[in-house]
């Protein structure tokens, strides 16, 4: 993992979208700061197009299709897209798995929470789970004292022996029934959406995350970003990010942003 400033000027000009995750990369805390926003403002408003590609829920991802300065958003890890077009104020939504299969996932799920509940001590569903379409969220450190490696590592093998897909952000353990993953659906809403091909142009896309479930990501961009906080999962990282930023969370973000910005001026 390099420094930011080893991503060349050339390079950086070059890119016409950023995808980013969402906690502890735009957010610092647990809380999305006016820095950060103000960045993807940035972004937006140089041209660029901004997709978030996040763990959280639908309930969720509505509202920033619909009130964040972004292009569009995948969420669930995977499991959807939302985009609104402010312009015809029409809203697409585009689900990897049909609805009558995820209602009959959801039950599966629910197995699968009684096992982790009654299994791991200090474990809770995610208070976000409400608002979710496709995967179930175990909180191990965002309103629970956090939990072990171990721990975690439990809830993953609980998941995986149910013959569930088990990815670790930095907050939640989320679990779904479904061969897909963030990238997969960021290149569905690339193509579908804007008519760019994933593999054809992945090198003017760039990428900014910071945990194990961004290690799709990581690995296939080779302009991936990685905020300063990313090291701390170093370890469990399938792929690292090509570089990394100085600042943590938000703020890491915000220095992205403008190295991004600074290239078109």
């Amino acid at each position: 993992m390099q420094s930011l400033e080893k991503f060349i000027a050339d390079a950086r000009r070059r890119i016409k979208a950023v995808l980013c995750d969402i906690d502890d990369t735009l957010t610092t805390g647990g809380r999305l700061t006016a820095e950060a926003y103000a960045a993807l403002e940035q972004l937006q408003g140089t041209g660029f197009l901004v997709l978030p590609i996040t763990g959280r829920p639908a309930g969720w991802c509505d509202h920033i299709a619909r009130m964040w300065p972004v292009d569009g958003v995948v969420g669930e890890n995977g499991a959807f897209y939302f985009r609104y077009d402010h312009d015809t104020c029409v809203f697409t939504k585009s689900f990897q798995v049909p609805d009558g299969e995820r209602a009959k996932n959801r039950s599966r799920l629910e197995a699968i929470r009684d096992k982790i509940l009654s299994s791991v001590p200090g474990t809770a569903v995610a208070s976000d789970q409400h608002y979710r379409e496709a995967d179930l969220a175990i909180d191990y450190c965002e309103d629970v004292e956090r939990l072990s490696e171990q721990d975690v590592g439990r809830i993953v093998e609980i998941f995986e022996n149910a013959g569930a897909v088990a990815k670790v952000s930095s907050v939640h353990v989320n679990g779904w029934f479904g061969d897909y993953d963030k990238l997969t659906m960021t290149g569905r809403m690339l193509d579908e959406c804007f008519g760019i091909g994933l593999e054809a142009e992945k090198d003017r896309l760039v990428f900014v995350g910071d945990s194990p479930n961004d290690a799709p990501m990581f690995g296939f961009f080779p302009h991936s970003v990685g905020v300063a906080n990313v090291r701390e999962f170093a370890s469990r990282l399938a792929s690292k990010p090509a570089y990394v930023t100085e600042a943590s969370g938000g703020a890491g973000f915000a220095e992205f942003a403008r190295a991004l910005c600074e290239a078109r001026t």
